[in-house]
């Protein structure tokens, strides 16, 4: 068997998947893509898994068996499974299915260490969920894993830390890296906090750009289209959480995973406009002092942290050069304008079922807008309507993946009836 890390990339077509295969391209000697898992995109998955030599492949769209590429991928991965036994350094049998319950199987095969769950959205919570169970290293790119579910995630996260520090394979000055957090911002928290004593932090900074519309009033907005809010002024991104980052609602959702991740309160994590995106967030300790984390603003960089915990790897990008940076700009966001980050501070401080239905709601907000069925700041308004729907009703306590669905599944049929609805 192969001595490398063995890692499933979910979400591998995507823009943090294609970055993490191009991190493996880059360390072919300590990486190994053992499984892969997209959304639909049939003919990008195959010239991965041909690419890479992978056996295991799982599509979560199911009407992918209709593409005219799935009986070549099928092909391909037994072709794999072939090689890969006849070298030795596999057992694993061919495996290429399709639907939500294939993309949860990868995580679960016994040839898989490390899981790297880039897939967009709530509907990488559950694959988050088994990888965790399943004793896996989680590599996390999704967000909604924590937003959603993080009072079902953290618990096993600390579960599998004890378990790695007890068999010897974690650190145990350090923490343990059961999940690993592929995000500018919070693998910068992470790494500031590093032989720190936690108790000692007064505050975490959470940076952002503030996307392309920092400045603007709500008069300014009235009329943006999806192509104008497509462009980012520094990251490039998938288009959901390019949205999310013009709204700033992306900078609510990473308070609330630095909330779970890092099991502080939210009167202590602060939100600072940093334009240049050369300052990935920092951390304020109670004697003053402050520990930022600068670097070239390229997702290689965390990906590769995450994967190569506790040790660093040579560079993948050309580093900073602080000589030709120039000036670090620093503003307080405006929540006026910019209501998402406000709803979502207030969901993740109300806690429960609110984060999941804010959550949903923002997915569908975002969706209708890029398909031309809402307006801009349309978006802000069908959440906070769903958000203040919930809470007559309700909020509920955290118990299961099932209740979360179905209040998912809830908050998204009411998103659409608030913008379907005659004002």
């Amino acid at each position: 068997m192969s001595d490398k890390r063995r890692i499933a990339v979910l979400g591998s077509t995507g823009s943090i998947g294609t970055q993490t295969l191009d991190v493996v391209r880059r360390h072919a000697d300590k990486l190994e893509v053992v499984a892969l898992a997209a959304g639909s995109r049939v003919g990008d998955i195959l010239q991965q898994a041909q690419e890479f030599n992978v056996a295991c492949v799982a599509l979560g769209d199911a009407a992918c068996v209709s593409s005219p590429e799935f009986e070549a991928l099928k092909s391909t991965t037994v072709q794999n499974a072939n090689k890969l036994k006849a070298q030795g350094t596999s057992s694993a049998e061919a495996f290429c299915e399709v639907g939500p319950e294939a993309v949860v199987s990868l995580v679960q095969l016994p040839e898989v260490e490390v899981v790297v769950n880039a897939l967009v959205g709530a509907a990488g919570l559950r694959a988050s969920y088994e990888a965790l169970k399943a004793g896996k290293v989680l590599a996390l790119a999704n967000k909604e894993s924590l937003v959603v579910g993080g009072d079902l995630i953290m618990p096993l996260a600390k579960e599998l830390d004890k378990a790695r520090r007890s068999a010897g394979i974690a650190p145990l000055d350090a923490p343990a890296g059961s999940l690993m957090p592929i995000d500018s911002e919070h693998g910068a928290i992470y790494q500031c906090l590093l032989g720190e004593n936690e108790r000692e932090v007064r505050l975490l900074w959470v940076t952002a750009s503030g996307g392309p519309f920092r400045g603007k009033t709500k008069k300014d907005l009235l009329h943006i289209t999806p192509a104008q809010a497509l462009k980012h002024p520094t990251w490039n991104m998938g288009a959901k959480i390019t949205i999310d980052s013009s709204t700033l609602m992306n900078k609510g959702l990473e308070v609330i995973e630095a909330h779970h991740l890092f099991d502080m309160p939210y009167d202590r994590i602060e939100v600072v406009v940093q334009p240049q995106s050369a300052i990935h967030s920092m951390v304020e300790f109670s004697d003053g002092s402050v520990k930022a984390h600068l670097g070239t603003t390229d997702m290689r960089i965390p990906i590769q942290f995450a994967l190569s915990y506790p040790e660093r790897w040579d560079a993948p990008v050309e580093p900073l050069d602080f000589r030709t940076l120039g000036s670090l700009e620093f503003a307080a966001p405006d929540t006026d304008t910019f209501r998402c980050l406000a709803l979502a501070r207030h969901a993740g401080t109300v806690g429960g079922t609110l984060p999941c239905v804010m959550n949903a709601a923002n997915e569908i907000a975002v969706a209708t807008f890029l398909q031309g069925a809402n307006s801009y700041l349309g978006i802000a308004a069908c959440v906070e309507a769903v958000m203040n729907e919930h809470e007559k009703a309700g909020v509920q306590q955290v118990e299961s993946l099932e209740q979360l669905e179905v209040l998912d599944a809830w908050a998204r049929a009411e998103a659409l009836n608030h913008l379907t609805r005659p004002e």
